[in-house]
This record gives C-alpha cells, structure tokens and sequence, in this order.
C-alpha cells in the first residue's frame, strides 16, 4: 500500500513538474500575447516528440483551423532525438519476451530514422533476410496520455488561434487526436493497413509495399522487407538512374487517385520520406496514417469533380452540402453564396489549369465559415492532397491533379456503366413518380377539407431581398393611401347630396374639404412616385 501511494506521488510530482515545463516554454514564446502559425510550430517542437505527433494530427483538421496554421504544422519536423539503443533491444526484447539474438542476426544500433512515435533500424534476421525494424519509443503511450491530460488543463489558458476559441470545442478535438494517436501508436493496426494496401495495389504493377513479416510483428514492433532506392522527390537521382519524371509524377498521381476513388482506403501521409521510387516501382511506406472514404463519400467527391470539370455549379454545390456534417442549421443562403464565389473564380478555368489542392482547401474554408466540418476521412484527404501538390511541385509541376481525376472518375464511369442497373433505377424512380401522382387527387381533396372545415395549417419562413421588402412596403403603404383616398370621396360624395351646412357654391363644406384631402394624397402619390428611386438599397437594408 505504501508502495502504491509513494508511486502515485512520483507520477503527480512528474506531472506537476511537466506542467511546469509547458507553462514556462509558453511564457518563453509569449503565447499568452497571442499564436501565429509559426509560433505555434515552435512551441510544438520545443514541447517535444509527443506534441509534435499532436501537431501533425492537428495539420489534418482544416476544417476546424485555418489553413495558415495547418499548412505550418505540416512543416513540423519529425526528426526528434533517437532514444537510447538500449532503450530500443528493451522494447524489442519485452515484446517478444526473449532476446533479440534469438531472432535476429545483426541489429544496426544507428537508427536510419527517428520520429516522434517510433524510430526504425536496419536488421537482418537469422536466414539472413534484410528487413527494417521499426520500434515504438518506450513509455511513449503513458507519456502522450499525460500529455493529452495536461493539454486539457492548458487549453483553458490559452488565448483565441485565429478568432475559433469560442467555436470550436479543444478538448473534443484533443479526445479524437488521442484517439488517433493511439490506432497509429499500435503497429498491429498498421500491420493490417499494410497488407490491406497490398492487396488493394496486388494488380498495379508499378506500385509496391515492403512485404510484412507478420509472425515478428507486434503492438509496439514492426518488421518488414528492407526497401533501397530514393524518395520520390530525389529527382536528381532519379534523373541519373534514368527515370522519367514526368512519367513518375503521373503514375503517382493516378495511383493516388484510385486509392481515394476506388478503394477508399488511401495514404494520408504521402510525403517524400513516405513515397520511394525503387526497382522501376513507386513504393509506399509507413501505413500509420490512412484514410477512409465510404461509398458514399466516393460517389459525391466524384460528382464534384464532374461538376468542376463541366463547369457544373450545381453539381458541386450538391456534393458539398451533402457531404458536409452540419454542426448547426446552416444558413444556405450565405453558403451557397460563398460556394458560387469561389465556382466563379474557376467558371472561365479549364480543368487542365485547376489546383485541386487549392480549390479543396477553399471549399473547406467556405464551409467552415457557415459551421460545416468535414467527416474524419475528407478531412485527412485534404492533408494528402495538400502533400501530393508539394511532391508534384518537385517531380513534374506541369501534371495537373484535377485533369488527372476527373480522366479516371470518367473513364470508371464509362467502363462501369451497368446498362440493365442504370434502366432498373431510373423505371423504379418513374414508377415511384407514378405511384405518387396517381395520390395527388386525393392528398388535394384531404387539403381542401381540413381547408374548409378550418383544420388547415401552412406554415412559411419568406426571406426577401432588399429590393422586393422597399417594394412591398411601398405596396402597402400605397394601398392604406388608398382605402383613405376612396373612404374620403364615398364620405364626401354622399355629404354632397344632403343639406347639411354651411354649404359654398350650394355643396356642403365638409364634403368639399373630403374632395380636397383626397385630392391632395392623390397628388402626394403622384410626385412621390415621380421623384422617389430605390437607390442604394442594399446600403439601406444593412444600415437597418
């Protein structure tokens, strides 16, 4: 028991002490004045390896920060400190529970890298196999958990990052950051994404995955084939090597089109140290960080890009809003708004000359603007997205994503083509119409039953514009002139044929003053017609 309590005591002390630490790196980089993008990248990195994984999570949730800082979190590096090689034979050997000689034949204490989660070396096993081990940082799951505890204390001092402090809810975003933080902290998960990929891949042969070796492969190690060659971005080694760039670019691009369009499992994380180019094929590593896309999502992201491709406003605008997860009833009228503002900007582009990236990222910022987010897999989308411009900037900045996407969602569209399921839908839809025509009669006579019988109720929202609200109150202040104007003359009119008195030129006076009002709001709605323009009306209704 006193052991218990003594090392409850340590784990307080070590918290207290961490969130010390947190506090004094905040004071250092004067947070508390306010939080630029790069300043939140450079306080991210001083924090260390956990809250640079944090970080990286974060550059995914465009539709929650500003692009500025998403685009700056994603520069954040992920070359931390290598921990200790007996740290590293510590894991390994606590994972399997028995030394690493046993299975190994050779492991390389120099790591080839090391990142915020895990680092990897280069192993050979005991037939003499070249694989790459990657094992997780020890104590790196207890450490991120008192973090993500610690952050959830911190968040409440911190000011505003970029005017979404009072919108956005920062401790259920840091649950669904621990949340992914731990599926990519369990390389059993990866493992499966792994050979999920593969098989997704197994008939495209220019794409390859490092073969997994399952049997040695647990939560915290990871084993598989030890892949040469360069990363995708190395153009001046793959120029000497022969390659063609542009022939790469475009394979790339394509692959990572069918994996988000037909898979809808795809690499989240497509930088150049995650993409290699070895043996005549693109290789795709580290299967932590992926995203998924349902059927459903696949089939509207399809419909946008058609829509851009055919200048379709209306289609694009339907996939976004459907797509879309609404927080809050949207007001469709500024959204819709925002959507054609941005279509226009591309209604005279052809599709070859569309940044996709780009064009994403401002639908995104559109609907984050009228308190829309996207679902967890688009979300990563736009990451990848974003890193597949950067590695086309390097390879070949003449290939176009759009023009690409939107050759392959047609093609699929035309090669797919199910003629007896196309005809099998569209009779259904018109049998449903029919069937819904043929009630019309009785659902009008029910309407107009309750109508007469007083049970009838209609409910409407009318929203105007500026022009027709200055015309409709112009309308009935009009007609109200107007029943006073025909009030006056019946009145005076019938004072005309009495004798009341006094009387001027033999008609009562009080009827010819009635002619005279009459006359005279007559001839007021005449000039005020004549001289009165509904000028500036946009500038009055805001004023209002």
């Amino acid at each position: 028991m006193a052991e218990e309590t003594a090392k409850t005591r340590e784990k307080q002390k070590a918290s207290q002490s961490r969130f010390s630490e947190i506090l004094a790196i905040l004071r250092r980089n004067h947070v508390f004045q306010g939080i630029t993008p790069e300043k939140l990248r450079i306080v991210i990195e001083e924090l260390g390896p956990t809250y640079i994984k944090l970080g990286q999570i974060m550059s995914m949730h465009s539709d929650i920060l500003p692009a500025a800082y998403c685009n700056e979190l994603m520069k954040l590096n992920s070359d931390v400190e290598p921990m200790p090689f007996d740290d590293v034979i510590d894991v390994i050997e606590s994972s399997y529970g028995e030394k690493w000689h046993e299975i190994y034949d050779s492991i390389e204490e120099k790591p080839l890298g090391s990142a915020s989660i895990a680092q990897v070396h280069r192993a050979r096993l005991k037939d003499g196999t070249d694989v790459i081990i990657k094992v997780q940082r020890k104590g790196i799951y207890d450490t991120m958990s008192r973090d993500i505890r610690m952050l959830h204390r911190a968040v409440k001092l911190l000011p505003s990052v970029g005017g979404i402090k009072n919108v956005v809810n920062f401790s259920d975003v840091l649950d669904e950051m621990w949340k992914v933080a731990q599926e990519e902290m369990n390389f059993l998960k990866e493992a499966d994404n792994m050979e999920e990929f593969a098989r997704n891949n197994a008939d495209v042969k220019f794409v390859a995955v490092p073969k997994l070796y399952r049997e040695y492969t647990t939560k915290v190690v990871l084993v598989m084939d030890y892949v040469g060659g360069c990363p995708v971005n190395d153009t001046e080694t793959l120029k000497a090597r022969g390659y063609d760039l542009h022939e790469i670019g475009e394979k790339l691009v394509d692959n990572f089109i069918k994996q988000v369009m037909d898979d809808g499992f795809f690499h989240a994380d497509p930088h150049p140290g995650n993409v290699k180019v070895s043996d005549g094929k693109i290789v795709w590593i580290d299967m932590g960080m992926m995203g998924r896309l349902t059927t459903s999502e696949r089939k509207l992201l399809g419909d946008g890009v058609r829509g851009i491709a055919n200048h379709d406003t209306t289609a694009v605008e339907n996939a976004v809003l459907k797509l879309g997860d609404f927080q809050k009833t949207p007001d469709r009228d500024a959204l819709y708004h925002d959507l054609n503002v941005i279509l226009q900007d591309y209604a005279d582009t052809d599709i070859t000359d569309v940044d996709i990236a780009q064009f994403f990222q401002e639908v995104i910022e559109a609907m984050k603007r009228n308190g829309i987010r996207l679902p967890h897999g688009l979300a990563m989308l736009a990451r990848g997205l974003i890193h597949m411009e950067g590695d086309l900037a390097e390879i070949s900045p003449d290939i176009n994503m759009a023009e690409i996407a939107s050759r392959r969602v047609i093609s699929d569209r035309i090669e797919n083509f199910n003629w007896k399921k196309e005809i099998r839908t569209e009779s259904q839809k018109v049998l449903r119409s029919m069937e819904k025509s043929v009630e019309i009669p009785s659902l009008v006579e029910r309407a107009l039953r309750d109508y007469m019988a007083g049970e009838g109720h209609m409910s409407m929202e009318l929203k105007t514009s500026p022009r027709l609200a200055w015309l409709l109150r112009k309308l009935v202040q009009n007609l109200v002139l107007g029943l006073w104007v025909m009030a006056l003359l019946i009145a005076s009119a019938i004072l005309c044929t009495s004798d009341l008195q006094p009387q001027i030129l033999g008609m009562p006076l009080l009827g010819l003053i009635g002619f005279g009002l009459a006359g005279t709001i007559v001839a007021f709605l005449v000039i005020r017609h004549i001289i009165t323009r509904p000028r500036n009306l946009e500038d009055r209704h805001r004023r209002r």
